[in-house]
């Protein structure tokens, strides 16, 4: 069944984020179904305008809400009129806000169903909007419902997510779907040789097992917690290396020197998204002790480059996670303690192996488009 999706997304190729590369692989994806896909997203400038199958609607800088967030700004009509007139048969909505507001105009006029993918946990993300929690949290579950009334199906990429959209008395169809990943393009193709050669040229011994943090540096990521366990614990045979940026950096920056860290830990910064195989490539250890995640694409990420991981307990992760399969689950300091000494001591190779083998099985891209074409073709019918 041939099918013209439109992907309405207010993260896109420029940016380094769970949802865009969720939407990435998608439209990757469909494409190699046969699908004609178009991606509607938000301009980097105040200028709308369209390039190949994209749709760039102007935005500003909103900032002061989220970081690196931009909203829309009113627009002329030829560019919304023009997707009007394609007739697509699907629109998936990948986020609630800018261009959530324009999947319901183009699925008004044209009858095209809504699909959502719900992707954030905005609960954990109410420091940035609202004084209060209580009340910032009672927002959510207001805004999250009115969003699923305009809704046909909504995605989510796990049982956590989907638990929270019931709590939140969401009366739509919920289909659990994780996430795919192109693993040809997030693994990594260095030989030994190569691999030796990028530890060196960013300051790792070679003799170092590598503890590896990549994402936003965020207050909501609990980077805290890890840095003060990894501190009380610190392995002398270990590089720390955080790969990422964001708005808590400098107060990280301050947590690893105070919990004397900052002799063992590199920190990158920024860096672009196709980069982050190469770092990958030089890690053992994955370690995260967010609970703010969805899905959390870093961790298969990581496994499918063969990292162990050792990770904050949480729901997400049941499908992600095998307990001594492919690493450990920890919930206190002394569970942290222990799995860290097991996978800085013992021979992981097992583990590592196990974890690229189970992100291959379970997480391509082609069968997330797969399991994805056929939500639409069931609402369709």
């Amino acid at each position: 069944m041939f099918l013209k999706i439109l992907i309405t997304t207010d993260w896109y190729k420029s940016a380094m984020n769970g949802v865009a590369t969720s939407v990435r692989n998608l439209e990757s994806g469909l494409k190699q179904l046969g699908h004609d896909v178009k991606i509607l997203t938000l301009s980097e400038t105040r200028y709308s305008y369209e390039n190949d199958n994209t749709t760039y609607i102007g935005s500003v800088n909103a900032e002061r809400i989220y970081p690196s967030a931009r909203v829309k700004i009113p627009l002329k009509s030829r560019l919304i009129q023009n997707l009007i007139d394609w007739k697509p048969d699907i629109i998936h909505s990948q986020c609630e806000f800018s261009t959530f507001s324009l999947a319901r105009k183009i699925s008004e006029v044209t009858d095209a169903p809504i699909v959502h993918t719900y992707h954030t946990i905005y609960e954990d993300y109410t420091h940035y909007f609202s004084p209060s929690i209580r009340l910032g949290k009672k927002a959510v579950k207001l805004f999250t419902r009115h969003i699923s009334r305009y809704t046909d199906c909504i995605i989510s990429p796990t049982e956590k997510v989907r638990n929270i959209l019931k709590k939140y008395n969401c009366k739509v169809p919920i289909e659990v779907i994780p996430t795919g990943l192109d693993l040809d393009a997030i693994v990594s193709d260095k030989d030994d040789a190569e691999r030796k050669a990028f530890r060196k040229s960013i300051g790792i011994p070679e003799d170092k097992r590598v503890i590896l943090y990549a994402g936003r540096i965020a207050e909501e990521k609990n980077l805290d917690e890890l840095i003060d366990f990894l501190g009380k614990n610190k392995p002398e045979n270990a590089v720390f290396l955080v790969v990422g940026d964001g708005p808590y950096r400098e107060q990280t920056e301050q947590k690893i020197k105070d919990s004397g860290l900052w002799d063992i830990t590199i920190m990158t910064g920024k860096i672009n998204y196709s980069q982050m195989k190469d770092y990958y490539c030089v890690g053992d250890i994955f370690v995260s002790a967010s609970q703010s995640e969805t899905q959390g694409l870093t961790y298969i990420e990581a496994l499918a480059n063969g990292l162990a991981l050792l990770c904050k307990k949480d729901e997400c992760l049941y499908e992600v996670l095998e307990e001594g399969v492919n690493g450990y689950f920890y919930t206190d300091e002394r569970e942290f303690s222990d799995a860290l000494n097991r996978l800085m001591t013992d021979d992981i190779s097992a583990l590592k192996k196990k974890a690229a083998e189970i992100a291959k099985f379970k997480f391509s891209k082609e069968t997330f488009a797969e399991k994805i074409e056929r939500v639409y073709i069931d609402l369709l019918k």
